[in-house]
Parts: structure tokens; sequence; C-alpha cells
């Protein structure tokens, strides 16, 4: 890797971690230069602006989460097991998350609607493809026999996908991490009323 290329990474890196915990609208170039070390000058070198950072930084937490989930899943061998497996790789939320200051996808979901209207298409994008994982997953369960072929597949990868986030949210505003451990047993045992007969 060339070095500016390793300096652009480098500004993508911190500043994702950034804009995670302090927030897009709320984080300065100059917050990021002290993050990066940089000077305006290189930072500018590298990006136009704020948003193009803020949109970099976004698809790079994207990636850092598939890469947790793509690990989680690693083994399973129903789609139960995979759906919690995913659902653990937020089990300590509140102390360690995959990336700090919680889950990038809905610190940006809540930011977009209404801070940081640059970021709402990729965070719907970012839901879509999630969801559509999460389907993905669920219709390899019908298919095996799991679940019973006449499951709406995604409407289920929705209600999976907002109850991990609502239990994430809740988490992280009470400080206890008992609301992900709760939306993931709920996951489970509602997951169950799906099998066949």
């Amino acid at each position: 890797m060339r070095k500016g290329e390793k300096t652009k990474l480098h500004i993508i890196m911190k500043s994702a971690e950034l804009f995670n915990q302090k927030g897009y609208a709320a984080t300065s170039m100059q917050d990021i230069m002290d993050a990066t070390g940089l000077t305006k000058g290189g930072l500018y070198r590298n990006f136009p602006g704020k948003e193009d950072i803020a949109l970099e930084a976004f698809k790079y937490a994207g990636v850092v989460l598939w890469e947790h989930f793509s690990r989680a899943i690693e083994g399973c061998r129903t789609a139960t097991e995979k759906i919690t497996a995913m659902c653990e790789v937020y089990s300590d939320t509140v102390h360690n998350p995959p990336m700090q200051g919680g889950c990038p996808f809905l610190n940006t979901a809540i930011e977009s609607d209404h801070s940081f209207p640059v970021l709402r298409e990729p965070a719907v994008a970012a839901y879509e493809q999630m969801s559509g994982f999460i389907q993905s997953i669920i219709e390899e369960g019908k298919a095996a026999g799991e679940f019973v072929s006449n499951m709406d597949s995604l409407s289920a990868a929705t209600f999976i996908f907002s109850s991990i986030e609502g239990g994430i949210m809740a988490s992280r505003l009470t400080r206890d991490n008992k609301h992900v451990r709760n939306s993931k047993t709920q996951i489970q045992r509602w997951l169950s009323t799906f099998a066949p007969v």
C-alpha cells in the first residue's frame, strides 16, 4: 500500500471511531485533525470535506461489522444458530462493542434522519443489505425444513433486525446488557414457533 493510500485509510479508520462516538454533526475537522495527527492541509489533500470523510468512514464501519458477523456465523449449522450468533456480536455492547460508541448503523440511522442527511441513502442501503442477509438465512432455514415453508422471510428479517438494534439501543441507554440478551432470547423463542410440527 502506497503512503497516500495508508494516510487515507488512517483518516477513515480514526474518523469512523470518532463519528461513532461523538456523532457526525458534532465532529469538527479540528477533531479529525486531533484524532489523526494530521494538519488541515493533510486532510484536504485526501478529502474535499467532512461529508466525504463521513461517507467513507460509514462504509469502513460497515466492513468492520460485516467482518464480525461473518466470523460469528462460521461453523453454524442452522439458520437459528446463525441468527443467534449475529445477536452475540453485540452481547457486551455496553463495555465491548464491535466498534467504540456502539452500533455504527444505529447511530448513523438516527443522525441521518435529522442532523446529517447526507448519510441517509447509505444508511438505507446498509439497512437493506443487512435485512436481505438475514432474509437469505431464513430462506436457507426454510429450504432445509427448519422453518415452515409459508414463513414470510422478509417480515421476519426486518423484525429480527429491528429487535437486535432495539436491544442495542436499550442496553447502550441503560448501560445494561440485559436488553441485548433479552432480544436474543425472544428472537430464538419466536423462531422456534416456525418449526414444522
